[in-house]
């Protein structure tokens, strides 16, 4: 009795951390993903930088929570990415600045719609995909670093404090998120 009272504990305690390290991998998605978004959209302000920030389209394909991107996927997707192409179509030069201020927002639901289901389940949901956000993130920070001047710019000036800190928030889940599948 003693030895299955200990064998419970023991469960307990595994299922308790292991849904602790669930929860914070999760977390950390929803926060990186906000990140890259926030990244995108700071891109289109006066505190953009040099780096290529189309790259934070296949990141946040990659580490977009389940939710957003199941709905994305769906008949929501299809519209807005319908809408989007229609725009770009025939009425560019009626908002050209329109049209190219959300040119990567719509190349991102464009690419959630119509990915194969290789990328968008098997790869997006494996080590793969964080493999591929960490190198994203790792290409974003030393690109970032070097256009700032150096480490310590990246850090004390206004403008790259924001991104620097939005980077780092990209290279922190992928990083956590393999060594808890490594786990």
């Amino acid at each position: 009795m003693e030895e299955l009272l200990l064998a419970a504990k023991k469960l307990a305690n595994h299922a308790i951390k292991l849904g602790g390290l669930g929860f914070g991998t999760s977390f950390l998605e929803w926060v990186a993903s906000f990140a890259a978004i926030y990244l995108l959209i700071l891109d289109r302000t006066n505190w953009r930088t040099n780096i290529l920030t189309s790259l934070l389209i296949p990141y946040i394909f990659f580490s977009l929570p389940s939710l957003i991107f199941n709905i994305f996927r769906g008949e929501i997707g299809k519209w807005i990415a319908f809408v989007a192409v229609v725009v770009r179509l025939f009425f560019y030069k009626r908002f050209p600045d329109w049209v190219h201020k959300v040119e990567l927002p719509a190349a991102l639901i464009l690419l959630v719609v119509v990915a194969p289901s290789l990328f968008a389940t098997t790869i997006r949901n494996d080590w793969i995909g964080m493999v591929i956000c960490l190198a994203i993130a790792c290409y974003l920070l030393q690109e970032h670093i070097r256009a700032s001047g150096g480490f310590r710019n990246s850090f004390t000036k206004a403008n790259g404090l924001s991104n620097t800190i939005g980077i780092v928030i990209l290279f922190v889940y992928p990083a956590w998120a393999l060594v808890i599948d490594l786990l």
